[in-house]
């Protein structure tokens, strides 16, 4: 039997599982500084260290030793199955007969990168910046289509002393696809604790990476909160109907709604010359995101959307306005639709990104 354990980015993030399954076993394998990190739990046990590249060794080693009727240990960082051990061990053991597999998950880096950055996780792609083993013309494909499908980016292996190209050429996708102002979370594991940083792709130097760090690339709706990179899901934050909205979406559904600026209204513009007034009061009320500049006023329960200047964009409602003619048929479905609602405000703003506007 080979357990293949998953420690994580340290001992805290190891499962009971994969303890368990140490303790059960007779022989310890793994790359010395793993190793290191769960001494205390294999005192009694056989233990063989090897170095960093040495992991089709270590993998055949595990195998003979299985074949001998011992339980071994495997021992990775992270995830197994994240590159990870898991892969080269299965990778090379249909070359025997006889040799049973389990496999126990431990915390991956960018899950450990996520929970010290905020919430900056939705759909995403993991990517290693490694050529070691990949073809640099692979990575940079990778990456290029990662991020114009607004997939959230985790990077491992970002640079080192000997590999600089491979980061270079992600920055310059980055800038190219997402733009200078896309949002980049740095999880610096050389610190203890880690050393969490948030800057914009221009501002993302050599001097500020090293190879213990996990890059998180936000994606189109990511921003940043208090300090902390989060990316909305579009979860449903119900709230009554203003009156002055309720007078709004009747005369909206009574077609009484101009299209365009409205010149004529005695607080225009209200926000800046050329705004579109369709949406005077906001059909998503409160969409809870802080991705187009609104924000809660801490303590009163209330939703500001006075920074959010989206809403009254033209591109912004020329996407919005049909399909809300098509969606409200009462002024109730403002409360009732809302999770249709903001997954129409989502397609928008993945279409009229806030950022380019």
């Amino acid at each position: 039997m080979i357990n293949v354990i998953g420690i994580g980015q340290n001992r805290e993030n190891m499962t009971l599982g994969a303890i368990k399954a140490i303790e059960e076993s007779d022989v310890i394998i793994g790359y010395k500084k793993y190793i290191n990190q769960i001494e205390d739990l294999i005192q009694d046990k056989e233990i063989v260290k090897k170095g960093m590249g040495d992991e089709i060794a270590r993998a055949e080693y595990a195998i003979q030793r299985s074949l001998k009727g011992q339980t071994v240990s495997l021992i990775s960082s992270g995830d197994p199955g994240v590159f990870g051990m898991a892969n080269v061990l299965y990778q090379i053991v249909s070359k025997y007969d006889g040799v049973e597999i389990k496999v126990y998950p431990g915390v991956s880096a960018l899950n450990y990168a996520s929970s010290h950055l905020g919430a900056p996780l939705h759909d995403f792609a993991a990517i290693s910046l490694s050529n070691i083993l990949t073809p640099l013309s692979e990575i940079e494909k990778k990456l290029r289509y990662a991020l114009e499908a607004n997939l959230i980016v985790a990077i491992y292996n970002p640079i080192s002393k000997t590999r600089k190209e491979p980061f270079r050429r992600f920055k310059q996708a980055v800038l190219d696809i997402k733009g200078e102002d896309a949002l980049v979370g740095i999880v610096d594991s050389t610190f203890e604790p880690p050393k969490a940083t948030i800057v914009e792709i221009k501002d993302l130097t050599e001097d500020i990476v090293n190879m213990s760090c996990t890059l998180i690339v936000g994606n189109d709706i990511t921003y940043v909160q208090d300090g902390k990179l989060v990316t909305p899901r579009g979860y449903v934050i119900r709230s009554k109907i203003h009156e002055l909205s309720q007078d709004h979406y009747e005369k909206f559904l009574n077609g009484e709604i101009a299209h365009g600026p409205n010149r004529e209204c005695e607080f225009y513009p209200c926000h800046f010359e050329g705004q579109y007034c369709d949406l005077c009061y906001c059909p998503f009320y409160p969409c809870g995101d802080s991705a187009t500049g609104g924000s809660w006023i801490k303590g009163k329960n209330v939703w500001n959307c006075k920074e959010c200047m989206w809403l009254h964009q033209k591109e912004a409602v020329e996407c919005l306005r049909e399909p809300l003619e098509n969606i409200l048929e009462e002024v109730d479905d403002l409360k009732s639709k809302k999770k249709t609602l903001l997954k129409l405000r989502k397609a928008c703003l993945l279409h009229v990104n806030p950022n380019d506007l």
